[in-house]
Protein backbone atom coordinates (compact mmCIF):
# COMPACT_ATOMS: atom_id res chain seq x y z
CA UNK A 1 0.00 0.00 0.00
CA UNK A 2 3.17 2.35 0.64
CA UNK A 3 3.93 1.54 -2.89
CA UNK A 4 0.58 2.33 -4.51
CA UNK A 5 0.70 5.42 -1.63
CA UNK A 6 3.67 6.71 -3.61
CA UNK A 7 2.67 6.15 -6.98
CA UNK A 8 -0.27 8.13 -6.94
CA UNK A 9 1.19 11.25 -5.08
CA UNK A 10 3.54 11.30 -7.54
CA UNK A 11 1.03 12.77 -10.29
CA UNK A 12 1.04 16.04 -7.94
CA UNK A 13 4.23 17.00 -9.40
CA UNK A 14 3.58 15.42 -12.77
CA UNK A 15 0.94 17.51 -13.21
CA UNK A 16 1.81 20.75 -11.52
CA UNK A 17 5.16 20.77 -13.14
CA UNK A 18 3.25 20.38 -16.85
CA UNK A 19 1.67 23.57 -16.33
CA UNK A 20 4.35 25.18 -14.73
CA UNK A 21 6.25 24.14 -18.07
CA UNK A 22 3.82 25.67 -20.29
CA UNK A 23 3.36 28.58 -18.19
CA UNK A 24 7.13 29.51 -18.12
CA UNK A 25 7.85 28.73 -21.71
CA UNK A 26 4.71 30.48 -23.25
CA UNK A 27 5.76 34.04 -21.07
CA UNK A 28 9.37 33.49 -22.71
CA UNK A 29 7.76 33.04 -26.04
CA UNK A 30 5.70 35.84 -25.73
CA UNK A 31 8.54 38.27 -25.07
CA UNK A 32 10.38 37.26 -27.96
CA UNK A 33 7.52 38.04 -29.86
CA UNK A 34 6.87 34.48 -30.83
CA UNK A 35 3.15 34.44 -32.43
CA UNK A 36 0.76 32.54 -30.14
CA UNK A 37 -0.17 29.64 -33.14
CA UNK A 38 3.57 28.71 -32.65
CA UNK A 39 2.97 28.35 -28.84
CA UNK A 40 0.03 26.62 -29.09
CA UNK A 41 1.17 24.11 -31.37
CA UNK A 42 4.20 23.76 -29.38
CA UNK A 43 4.44 24.90 -25.78
CA UNK A 44 1.03 24.42 -25.07
CA UNK A 45 0.58 21.07 -27.10
CA UNK A 46 3.63 19.77 -25.53
CA UNK A 47 2.13 20.19 -22.30
CA UNK A 48 -0.42 18.69 -22.58
CA UNK A 49 1.36 15.58 -23.37
CA UNK A 50 4.23 16.24 -20.94
CA UNK A 51 3.39 13.24 -18.25
CA UNK A 52 3.04 10.85 -20.99
CA UNK A 53 6.46 11.82 -22.40
CA UNK A 54 8.42 12.19 -18.96
CA UNK A 55 6.73 8.64 -17.67
CA UNK A 56 7.74 6.87 -21.05
CA UNK A 57 11.36 8.45 -21.13
CA UNK A 58 11.63 6.80 -17.46
CA UNK A 59 10.25 3.99 -18.26
CA UNK A 60 12.09 3.16 -21.13
CA UNK A 61 15.30 3.92 -20.09
CA UNK A 62 14.29 1.89 -16.81
CA UNK A 63 13.46 -1.11 -19.23
CA UNK A 64 9.64 -1.46 -18.46
CA UNK A 65 8.24 -2.08 -21.81
CA UNK A 66 5.06 -2.50 -20.79
CA UNK A 67 4.43 0.56 -18.83
CA UNK A 68 5.94 2.52 -22.13
CA UNK A 69 3.19 0.77 -24.15
CA UNK A 70 0.56 0.30 -21.87
CA UNK A 71 0.75 4.13 -20.68
CA UNK A 72 -0.13 5.44 -24.32
CA UNK A 73 -3.11 2.94 -25.71
CA UNK A 74 -4.53 3.52 -21.94
CA UNK A 75 -4.10 6.78 -21.90
CA UNK A 76 -5.60 7.56 -25.42
CA UNK A 77 -8.62 4.78 -24.65
CA UNK A 78 -8.89 6.90 -20.92
CA UNK A 79 -9.16 9.94 -23.28
CA UNK A 80 -11.85 8.74 -25.73
CA UNK A 81 -13.64 6.75 -23.34
CA UNK A 82 -13.73 8.35 -20.13
CA UNK A 83 -12.69 12.23 -20.72
CA UNK A 84 -15.09 12.65 -23.90
CA UNK A 85 -18.04 10.55 -21.98
CA UNK A 86 -17.73 12.78 -18.98
CA UNK A 87 -17.57 16.08 -21.21
CA UNK A 88 -20.55 15.18 -22.96
CA UNK A 89 -22.23 14.65 -20.21
CA UNK A 90 -21.74 17.50 -18.99
CA UNK A 91 -22.64 18.99 -22.24
CA UNK A 92 -23.58 17.84 -25.84
CA UNK A 93 -19.94 18.60 -27.99
CA UNK A 94 -21.13 19.71 -31.43
CA UNK A 95 -17.99 19.21 -34.28
CA UNK A 96 -16.49 20.95 -36.55
CA UNK A 97 -16.46 19.35 -40.22
CA UNK A 98 -12.59 19.42 -40.01
CA UNK A 99 -12.42 17.63 -36.84
CA UNK A 100 -15.33 15.07 -38.22
CA UNK A 101 -13.27 14.40 -41.38
CA UNK A 102 -9.78 15.15 -40.62
CA UNK A 103 -8.71 14.70 -37.08
CA UNK A 104 -11.13 12.18 -35.90
CA UNK A 105 -9.97 10.23 -38.64
CA UNK A 106 -6.27 10.54 -38.26
CA UNK A 107 -6.38 9.66 -34.44
CA UNK A 108 -8.20 6.51 -36.05
CA UNK A 109 -5.09 5.96 -38.45
CA UNK A 110 -2.49 6.33 -35.30
CA UNK A 111 -4.36 4.00 -33.34
CA UNK A 112 -3.60 1.56 -36.73
CA UNK A 113 -0.12 2.12 -37.52
CA UNK A 114 0.64 1.50 -33.56
CA UNK A 115 -1.35 -1.64 -34.33
CA UNK A 116 0.53 -2.92 -37.05
CA UNK A 117 3.73 -1.90 -36.00
CA UNK A 118 3.12 -3.70 -32.87
CA UNK A 119 2.83 -7.17 -34.72
CA UNK A 120 5.75 -8.44 -36.34
CA UNK A 121 4.70 -12.17 -34.60
CA UNK A 122 1.14 -11.80 -36.68
CA UNK A 123 2.38 -9.96 -39.79
CA UNK A 124 5.80 -11.42 -40.42
CA UNK A 125 5.53 -14.67 -38.51
CA UNK A 126 8.13 -13.05 -36.10
CA UNK A 127 9.04 -15.05 -32.73
CA UNK A 128 8.11 -11.90 -31.04
CA UNK A 129 6.74 -8.22 -31.61
CA UNK A 130 8.88 -5.27 -31.51
CA UNK A 131 8.48 -1.52 -31.60
CA UNK A 132 11.98 -0.75 -33.03
CA UNK A 133 14.00 2.46 -33.58
CA UNK A 134 12.99 2.24 -37.42
CA UNK A 135 9.42 2.28 -36.23
CA UNK A 136 9.92 4.95 -33.95
CA UNK A 137 11.28 7.18 -36.59
CA UNK A 138 8.28 6.43 -38.59
CA UNK A 139 5.58 7.74 -35.92
CA UNK A 140 8.07 10.86 -36.01
CA UNK A 141 7.58 11.65 -39.87
CA UNK A 142 3.70 11.10 -39.63
CA UNK A 143 3.99 13.67 -36.32
CA UNK A 144 6.13 16.27 -38.41
CA UNK A 145 3.02 16.03 -41.07
CA UNK A 146 0.28 16.60 -38.78
CA UNK A 147 2.15 19.10 -37.25
CA UNK A 148 2.36 20.98 -40.47
CA UNK A 149 -1.40 20.28 -41.15
CA UNK A 150 -2.23 21.80 -37.62
CA UNK A 151 -0.45 24.62 -38.39
CA UNK A 152 -2.68 25.53 -41.34
CA UNK A 153 -5.84 24.84 -40.06
CA UNK A 154 -4.63 27.25 -37.18
CA UNK A 155 -3.44 29.82 -39.29
CA UNK A 156 -6.19 29.75 -41.50
CA UNK A 157 -9.32 29.84 -38.93
CA UNK A 158 -7.43 32.79 -37.33
CA UNK A 159 -6.83 30.67 -33.89
CA UNK A 160 -3.53 33.47 -33.05
CA UNK A 161 -6.29 35.10 -31.37
CA UNK A 162 -7.65 32.61 -29.15
CA UNK A 163 -4.71 30.79 -27.20
CA UNK A 164 -4.04 32.61 -23.89
CA UNK A 165 -0.55 33.24 -22.42
CA UNK A 166 0.00 33.91 -18.90
CA UNK A 167 2.00 37.11 -18.75
CA UNK A 168 5.40 36.98 -16.33
CA UNK A 169 8.23 38.54 -15.55
CA UNK A 170 11.72 37.31 -17.30
CA UNK A 171 12.83 36.07 -13.95
CA UNK A 172 9.47 33.92 -12.81
CA UNK A 173 9.17 33.25 -16.24
CA UNK A 174 12.75 30.97 -16.23
CA UNK A 175 11.59 29.78 -12.73
CA UNK A 176 8.65 28.37 -13.94
CA UNK A 177 10.61 26.29 -16.25
CA UNK A 178 13.17 25.08 -14.09
CA UNK A 179 10.84 24.46 -11.49
CA UNK A 180 8.39 23.01 -13.75
CA UNK A 181 11.21 20.73 -15.51
CA UNK A 182 12.17 19.71 -11.69
CA UNK A 183 8.62 18.52 -10.75
CA UNK A 184 8.00 16.29 -14.28
CA UNK A 185 11.30 14.60 -13.61
CA UNK A 186 10.54 13.86 -10.14
CA UNK A 187 6.59 12.81 -10.82
CA UNK A 188 8.16 10.78 -13.64
CA UNK A 189 10.73 9.11 -11.64
CA UNK A 190 8.33 7.98 -8.39
CA UNK A 191 5.39 6.92 -10.80
CA UNK A 192 7.95 4.56 -12.89
CA UNK A 193 9.65 3.54 -9.93
CA UNK A 194 6.54 2.70 -7.36
CA UNK A 195 4.57 1.78 -9.88
CA UNK A 196 7.11 -0.98 -11.18
CA UNK A 197 7.63 -2.33 -7.22
CA UNK A 198 3.61 -2.44 -6.57
CA UNK A 199 3.21 -4.74 -9.57
CA UNK A 200 6.12 -6.84 -8.43
CA UNK A 201 4.84 -6.80 -4.73
CA UNK A 202 0.85 -7.40 -5.81
CA UNK A 203 1.78 -9.55 -8.39
CA UNK A 204 0.04 -7.37 -11.36
CA UNK A 205 1.61 -7.16 -14.65
CA UNK A 206 2.79 -3.79 -15.20
CA UNK A 207 1.23 -3.88 -18.41
CA UNK A 208 -2.01 -3.58 -15.86
CA UNK A 209 -0.97 -0.71 -14.49
CA UNK A 210 0.35 1.25 -16.86
CA UNK A 211 -3.18 1.05 -18.46
CA UNK A 212 -5.00 1.58 -15.57
CA UNK A 213 -3.73 3.79 -12.49
CA UNK A 214 -0.31 5.23 -14.81
CA UNK A 215 -2.51 6.33 -18.38
CA UNK A 216 -5.26 7.58 -15.80
CA UNK A 217 -3.10 10.24 -13.61
CA UNK A 218 -1.01 11.06 -17.02
CA UNK A 219 -4.31 11.84 -18.67
CA UNK A 220 -5.77 14.25 -15.46
CA UNK A 221 -4.29 17.58 -17.73
CA UNK A 222 -6.37 16.54 -20.62
CA UNK A 223 -9.72 15.86 -18.65
CA UNK A 224 -9.49 19.41 -16.87
CA UNK A 225 -9.24 20.79 -20.34
CA UNK A 226 -11.77 18.44 -21.48
CA UNK A 227 -14.46 18.86 -18.70
CA UNK A 228 -13.66 22.93 -18.20
CA UNK A 229 -14.18 23.05 -22.22
CA UNK A 230 -17.07 21.57 -21.71
CA UNK A 231 -18.73 23.34 -18.63
CA UNK A 232 -17.76 26.42 -20.86
CA UNK A 233 -19.58 25.10 -23.43
CA UNK A 234 -16.19 25.07 -26.12
CA UNK A 235 -16.84 21.75 -27.54
CA UNK A 236 -13.95 22.62 -29.62
CA UNK A 237 -11.16 22.70 -27.38
CA UNK A 238 -12.91 19.90 -25.34
CA UNK A 239 -13.12 17.40 -28.97
CA UNK A 240 -9.81 18.80 -30.08
CA UNK A 241 -7.60 18.45 -26.88
CA UNK A 242 -8.91 14.49 -26.85
CA UNK A 243 -8.16 14.06 -30.51
CA UNK A 244 -4.98 16.14 -30.82
CA UNK A 245 -3.81 14.59 -27.76
CA UNK A 246 -3.99 10.94 -28.52
CA UNK A 247 -1.89 11.97 -31.71
CA UNK A 248 0.43 13.31 -29.90
CA UNK A 249 0.98 10.26 -27.91
CA UNK A 250 1.31 7.97 -30.81
CA UNK A 251 3.23 9.81 -33.18
CA UNK A 252 5.20 12.05 -30.93
CA UNK A 253 5.51 10.26 -27.63
CA UNK A 254 5.63 6.62 -28.92
CA UNK A 255 7.96 7.47 -31.66
CA UNK A 256 10.59 9.21 -28.95
CA UNK A 257 10.12 6.29 -26.68
CA UNK A 258 10.75 3.40 -29.39
CA UNK A 259 13.76 5.62 -30.47
CA UNK A 260 14.92 5.92 -26.62
CA UNK A 261 14.85 2.13 -26.24
CA UNK A 262 12.98 -0.58 -29.22
CA UNK A 263 10.10 -1.85 -27.22
CA UNK A 264 9.25 -5.31 -26.95
CA UNK A 265 4.87 -5.84 -27.09
CA UNK A 266 3.91 -8.33 -24.91
CA UNK A 267 0.57 -10.88 -25.93
CA UNK A 268 -1.71 -9.38 -24.07
CA UNK A 269 -1.18 -6.09 -25.57
CA UNK A 270 -3.38 -7.00 -28.91
CA UNK A 271 -6.30 -6.57 -27.16
CA UNK A 272 -5.31 -3.10 -25.97
CA UNK A 273 -4.82 -2.15 -29.26
CA UNK A 274 -7.84 -3.55 -30.82
CA UNK A 275 -9.89 -1.70 -27.90
CA UNK A 276 -8.10 1.42 -29.02
CA UNK A 277 -9.02 0.93 -32.85
CA UNK A 278 -12.26 -0.04 -31.54
CA UNK A 279 -12.53 3.26 -29.39
CA UNK A 280 -11.83 5.66 -31.93
CA UNK A 281 -14.03 4.23 -34.48
CA UNK A 282 -17.10 4.13 -31.89
CA UNK A 283 -16.12 8.05 -31.96
CA UNK A 284 -16.37 8.35 -35.68
CA UNK A 285 -19.54 6.48 -36.33
CA UNK A 286 -20.86 8.55 -33.27
CA UNK A 287 -20.60 11.49 -35.58
CA UNK A 288 -23.60 10.07 -37.89
CA UNK A 289 -25.24 8.36 -35.34
CA UNK A 290 -28.45 10.57 -34.09
CA UNK A 291 -27.80 14.24 -34.36
CA UNK A 292 -24.78 14.11 -37.04
CA UNK A 293 -21.81 15.85 -35.85
CA UNK A 294 -23.02 15.94 -32.18
CA UNK A 295 -21.90 13.79 -29.33
CA UNK A 296 -24.74 13.37 -27.64
CA UNK A 297 -25.40 12.40 -23.53
CA UNK A 298 -26.81 9.01 -24.37
CA UNK A 299 -23.45 8.20 -26.45
CA UNK A 300 -21.20 10.05 -23.70
CA UNK A 301 -22.79 7.07 -21.10
CA UNK A 302 -22.08 4.14 -23.57
CA UNK A 303 -18.45 5.78 -23.96
CA UNK A 304 -18.44 5.23 -20.09
CA UNK A 305 -19.79 1.82 -19.69
CA UNK A 306 -17.45 0.85 -22.52
CA UNK A 307 -14.67 2.13 -20.67
CA UNK A 308 -15.76 0.66 -17.16
CA UNK A 309 -16.14 -2.99 -19.41
CA UNK A 310 -13.06 -2.81 -20.68
CA UNK A 311 -11.44 -1.97 -17.61
CA UNK A 312 -13.01 -4.44 -15.77
CA UNK A 313 -11.97 -7.42 -18.45
CA UNK A 314 -8.42 -6.29 -17.72
CA UNK A 315 -8.49 -6.96 -14.12
CA UNK A 316 -10.25 -9.83 -14.29
CA UNK A 317 -8.45 -11.45 -17.24
CA UNK A 318 -4.70 -10.28 -15.48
Amino acid sequence: MLNLFFLILGFIPLVYGANFLVDGASSIAKRYNIPNIVIGLTIVAFGTSAPELVVNVFASISGSPDITLGNIVGSNIFNVLAILGVSAIIFPLTVQTGTTWIEIPLSLMAALVLFLIANDAMIDNEGSSLITRIDGMVLLFFFSIFMAYNYTAMKTGGADDTIAVRELSGIKSVLFVLLGFALLILGGKVIVTYGVRFAQVMNIPERIIGLTIVSIGTSLPELATSAVAAWKKNADIAIGNVVGSNIFNIFFVMGISAIIHPVPVSRGSNMDLMVNIFAGLLLFMFMFIGKKKILERWQAVAFIAGYAAYTTALIIIG
